[in-house]
């Protein structure tokens, strides 16, 4: 006896129909239409046929029954999302965005209803809308169960474990831009700045109205030196429609970075006009004008700064460091109060600390009571000291190696290679060398343009030496050797692009003032042959001292130990001697004392060797306004003096240190010790 096979039930259909939508839409599609010829209108039916159609390339057709299934379940949050993702893909943004605004009055915690919502409206041209709720989206994400697990094991240190539940999110549903945001602050906690700007990039570019996102990839952007794309993203995010203070002063420190000095300080102005009681603006605001050569206006923001409060150590250390401010009885006074305020709190106010310990020691040293200038000078070293690292031993190896690898034999062996550009004057020698005073001479030329502190070479030579550390290469000079001509080619335009945005003027040479670059004399050679180095050379003691009691914002490590300094003094002197002896002439030598004492012939050398005229106005270099970021940007206003030669005589008693680790150098001054 033949039985008959019972239909399935309508439930059981619809079951077997949600498992085929994935992988086979259309037979998802045949599962609903069966259970509609029996139930006309049947709802979840309807629903799936919906999906399905969506899923088989068929948007028109999706939309118009989910646009029917929407009038009458329009407060379903599910047909609502589905008919705002069918009627995006259809192009239809009229019909996205009425779907997904009642999608997102239902359910404002969902951020995906957000984030796409904020697409269409961006499509159709509701840039402003776009915004608001591209914000709403990230408030709404700020709940997300997911992301707040993945936040805690960031915030306890789990660096790992937060990678994979993020990388796990992700693999789900790649348009997530919290979970990119988040994916990329792991990635620079890690120390992997690549992947953090590439996946915080793509938030942005997902959620352009994700502020707090793009501050984060300006920061990112800012320390990688991407400078131009840094003020790309700073420029967008002053129209935010949530307007903050901290949108104009990540915009200002990019345009400082840039060189644009008299806009940010437009910028850190219109922030004290709001609000007058913000002392780091007011300290800001001060680097800008001394920056400008506007030093009255910057000695005021200084003490503006400090008034309000005054145990910033920072903004006492910036009124010492204009060289030509001499700070008084009563600023001592209350530089002594302020420390005595920081005792219980030395640890976490470290950073204050050590700035009042170097502006006494500024203050004491001008007012000749220099046993006690020397101690707080010794204190603000050794506390800073203690925050940072600094390996003489390996840096005196790295050193080592250079000499080793860059002889005339290997550099002729090399041939010929490198980008020919001649634009570029690298100025090297020790910080406080006289490096700015040969940079504002020559700046002061028609055909030279001054920049700043450049960090692109010694970026360039970090990436080379990561090659060894990693182990790709054995050594140093097996490195180096591998450079094929292209690769020297394509380093030295990288270099001759990457600076580009710090030249201002038409003129065809440029200073890059990094005085660190003596440590790369030889991989200049390499990818810019046509490139002139000069090496601005000062006293040992005068030099070294001077270096030591000054602190210095970033990058010279070994400037807050006697002896690290001396030896650092000791390293450069052995290169640069190796250099000379390999490659005579590569390098031109301005020594700071013959400078003072004869400034005209000194100029007339440099310039010949740069290969320009003579200008007049480089004996005038004090007429000069360009911008000046250095410690010295207040002598170099000004005639050369030689009040500054022996600066380091009345401490004399206490340099023993730094005499002892420089040793034959300081005896064979201006020339290096036979070897």
């Amino acid at each position: 006896m033949i039985q008959h096979l019972r239909a399935p039930s309508p439930q059981q259909a619809l079951v077997e129909g949600e498992a085929l939508l994935a992988s086979a839409p259309h037979k998802a599609l045949t599962a609903a239409e069966a259970v509609l010829r029996q139930a006309p209108g049947f709802a979840p039916a309807e629903f799936l046929a919906a999906r399905a159609l969506r899923k088989m390339g068929k948007g028109k057709q999706a939309v118009a029954r989910l646009d029917a299934l929407a009038r009458g379940n329009g407060r379903v949050p599910a047909v609502l999302w589905e008919l705002g993702q069918a009627a995006a893909e259809a192009k239809d943004a009229p019909r996205a965005i009425a779907a997904l605004q009642a999608l997102t009055q239902l359910q404002p915690a969902i951020a995906g209803g957000w984030f796409l919502l904020a697409r269409q409206l961006r499509k159709a041209g509701r840039a402003r809308e776009a915004w608001q709720a591209d914000l709403s989206g990230v408030h709404a994400s700020s709940r997300d169960s997911g992301l707040l697990k993945a936040a805690v094991a960031v915030k306890e240190g789990d660096l790992d474990g937060a990678d994979a539940m993020l990388a796990e999110r992700i693999a789900r549903e790649s348009d997530d831009p919290p979970a990119l945001r988040l994916h990329g602050e792991v990635a620079w906690r890690k120390g992997e700045m690549t992947p953090a700007i590439a996946r915080v990039e793509r938030a942005v570019a997902l959620a352009p109205g994700f502020d707090l996102a793009r501050d984060f990839l300006i920061r990112l952007l800012l320390q990688t030196n991407h400078l131009p794309e840094a003020l790309k993203h700073a420029e967008v995010l002053q129209g935010s429609p949530i307007p903050s203070p901290g949108h104009k002063l990540i915009l200002a420190s990019v345009l400082v970075r840039l060189g644009h000095q008299e806009r940010a300080a437009g910028l850190y102005r219109e922030l004290l006009a709001d609000d007058p009681e913000q002392p780091q603006v007011w300290q800001n605001l001060g680097h800008v004008l001394k920056t400008l050569g506007q030093q009255a206006e910057a000695v005021e923001a200084y003490r503006a700064a400090v008034a309000r409060q005054p145990t910033m150590g920072e903004a006492w250390w910036s009124l010492a460091n204009l060289k030509t401010v001499k700070l008084g009885a009563d600023d001592i006074a209350a530089m002594e109060q302020a420390l005595a305020s920081l005792a219980d709190a030395a640890e976490e106010r470290r950073e204050d600390v050590f700035h009042l310990h170097f502006s006494l020691g500024k203050a004491l040293e001008d007012a000749k009571d220099h046993a006690a200038s020397f101690t707080h000078y010794a204190k603000g070293n050794a506390l800073r000291r203690t925050m940072i690292l600094h390996d003489a031993d390996a840096f005196s190896a790295d050193v080592d190696a250079a000499k080793r690898t860059f002889t005339a034999a290997f550099i002729a062996s090399m041939g010929e290679g490198g980008c020919p550009a001649p634009d570029p004057i690298f100025v090297v020698g020790l910080p406080r060398s006289g490096s700015t005073l040969v940079e504002q001479i020559l700046s002061s030329h028609p055909l030279i343009e001054g920049t700043m502190e450049l960090p692109e070479m010694m970026m360039i030579g970090a990436r080379l030496q990561s090659r060894v550390d990693e182990g790709e290469f054995a050594d140093f000079a097996t490195m180096i050797a591998s450079l094929t001509p292209a690769d020297r080619q394509r380093l030295g335009e990288e270099y001759i692009e990457r600076t580009r945005v710090h030249r201002q003027t038409e003129r065809p040479l440029f200073i890059d003032k990094m005085p660190n670059n003596w440590q790369h004399t030889g991989l200049i050679r390499l990818i810019l042959p046509n490139a002139k180095i000069v090496d601005a050379r000062r006293h040992p003691l005068s030099c070294c001292f001077s270096g030591w009691k000054q602190h210095f914002a970033r990058g010279q490590t070994f400037t807050y130990d006697l002896t690290d300094i001396g030896r650092y003094y000791r390293d450069y002197v052995g290169l640069m001697a190796a250099w000379d002896a390999q490659m005579p002439g590569h390098v031109h030598r301005v020594i700071y004392e013959s400078m003072v004492a004869d400034t005209e012939s000194q100029v007339r050398r440099l310039l010949d060797y740069i290969g320009v005229a003579f200008d007049p106005a480089c004996l005038e270099f004090y007429k000069n306004d360009r911008a000046v970021r250095t410690a010295s940007s207040e002598q170099v206003r000004q005639p050369i003096f030689k009040d500054g030669l022996e600066a380091w005589k009345p401490y004399e008693p206490w340099l023993d240190p730094m005499k002892a680790a420089l040793g034959p150098v300081l005896e064979s001054y201006p020339d290096a010790p036979d070897s």
